[in-house]
């Protein structure tokens, strides 16, 4: 994924609130949301076997986006989405999964990884230092380091903060929060190696460069403290102009408590 806002253990209904982009080349296969033979949700990278966001009804979730430094040449051993699903299908802890990644982060393209247990919430980029236990709190993520004040990251946390201030939230309150494309100037913006059009491009929340990459889904995820999950998919065809949602619905079978 390429942009995401995202709240944990701060909200009075739900442990965990999700609204997040994914860019990508339209001619990359995947599939949409569904289940995996391994039991979590997903969509699929068909290309490299990997998954950028999935929930496991044990109460184990995860997601990455990409870290931008096209300066820099990496010849990856391992596609990032595996770190989704290998986390996904294992019982590791969080923490100590990430340590384990550290250890392996030459093997990897840049990356920004959050992944939880349903107690804990960690995170961890190759592009960092350490790996981090992340507080209560509301976060947002593109491909920077975390809460790095890209003007889209801090549009989207406005955006999840006006929405928590909401009586009833719904996936598709969430769905809708990262619609934004206002481009923004040069001095504003990031030096990631791209040519300066296409950085302008690229800040946009919802985005199409030229007729074979931008914003090919959306998600919402919503995790109730009573262990309720609803994840909501949107996909988008920019060449027929439209898009199809799907939602699938589940009770956890381990639950936490809130710490409110």
């Amino acid at each position: 994924m390429c942009l995401v806002a995202f709240n944990w253990h701060n909200h009075s209904d739900f442990k965990f609130i999700l609204s997040a982009n994914r860019d990508e080349f339209f001619n990359r296969p995947s599939e949409r949301l569904g289940l995996w033979p391994s039991g979590f949700y997903g969509g699929k990278d068909l290309k490299s076997g990997g998954t950028w966001l999935g929930i496991h009804p044990n109460g184990r979730f995860s997601f990455i986006t990409n870290y931008r430094d096209l300066r820099q040449k990496i010849n990856p051993k391992i596609s990032r989405g595996q770190l989704v699903r290998d986390f996904l299908e294992s019982k590791v802890d969080p923490l100590d999964y990430l340590k384990k990644v550290k250890n392996d982060k030459a093997q990897y393209e840049g990356f920004n990884l959050i992944v939880s247990d349903g107690e804990k919430l960690c995170y961890y980029s190759n592009h960092g230092k350490e790996v981090i236990e992340l507080l209560p709190g509301m976060y947002g993520l593109s491909n920077g380091l975390l809460d790095v004040p890209w003007p889209k990251v801090k549009l989207a946390k406005k955006q999840m903060k006006t929405l928590l201030l909401q009586k009833t939230i719904r996936p598709d309150h969430l769905l809708g929060i990262l619609g934004s494309k206002e481009q923004y100037p040069q001095d504003e913006l990031p030096d990631t190696g791209l040519p300066k059009n296409e950085e302008s491009v690229l800040s946009a929340q919802f985005i199409l460069l030229g007729d074979n990459y931008g914003t090919v889904n959306s998600s919402a995820l919503l995790i109730g403290h009573d262990g309720k999950v609803v994840f909501k998919e949107r996909t988008f065809d920019h060449l027929k102009g439209n898009s199809e949602d799907k939602q699938i619905e589940f009770q956890q079978k381990q639950q936490t408590n809130p710490e409110l």
